[in-house]
């Protein structure tokens, strides 16, 4: 008897080694989804190559143990802690611009500056909103900035509403510390030339 064919494999070598492909395989299309939403055009692509290459390692391991119970919960439980591990490593690298709009009703004279003097540029719009008029802000900024923009709203207004959008393409915004946002990528493709 091998150790292939022991229960030792069969029952914690084999769903462990089924559990760890799914999450590589679910983290890289995690990622692979996010930067196809991004328009990295190459590096998508190649995530998705490993990513299903992985998937095919795990389902054929798991077509090759129809009757093994462990397999099919290992298979499952590293789907979810993928998409988990997926999330955090997104967190973490956090690529690409977001647009955060912020709209308040108090006077928000002291949040622009303070967003102004950290090094972000801020676009104010007085409206009118159902309870009156209202301020909004609207800044573009690094994904990896969002926290400290949301802590500069609570020092400086904490009533505020605030919305994060992402955004696919910025070109020549202000970033923080002199360091502008120079993507010149637009939808499908194009570039636009400077004036």
């Amino acid at each position: 008897m091998t150790l292939l064919d022991s229960a030792v494999f069969s029952f914690i070598i084999l769903p462990l080694l089924i559990f760890c492909s799914r999450i590589f395989d679910v983290s890289l299309g995690t990622l692979r989804i996010i930067f196809v939403s991004r328009g990295h055009k190459a590096l998508a692509p190649l995530l998705g190559f490993f990513e299903v290459l992985i998937w095919l390692m795990a389902i054929g391991k798991i077509m090759q143990n129809l009757s093994n119970v462990a397999a099919y919960i290992s298979y499952a439980g590293g789907f979810a802690m993928g998409n988990y591990i997926g999330i955090l490593i997104e967190g973490k690298i956090a690529v690409g611009s977001i647009g955060v709009r912020i709209i308040t009703r108090r006077d928000a004279s002291a949040l622009i500056e303070a967003l102004k003097s950290t090094g972000y540029g801020v676009t104010v719009l007085d409206a009118q909103g159902s309870t009156g008029k209202v301020n909004v802000i609207y800044t573009v900024i690094r994904r990896n900035a969002l926290f400290r923009v949301v802590e500069i709203i609570g020092e400086y207004n904490p009533g505020a509403f605030y919305s994060v959008e992402d955004i696919r393409s910025v070109r020549d915004s202000i970033a923080p510390v002199g360091r502008p946002i120079r993507n010149e990528r637009l939808l499908g493709g194009t570039r636009r030339k400077g004036k």
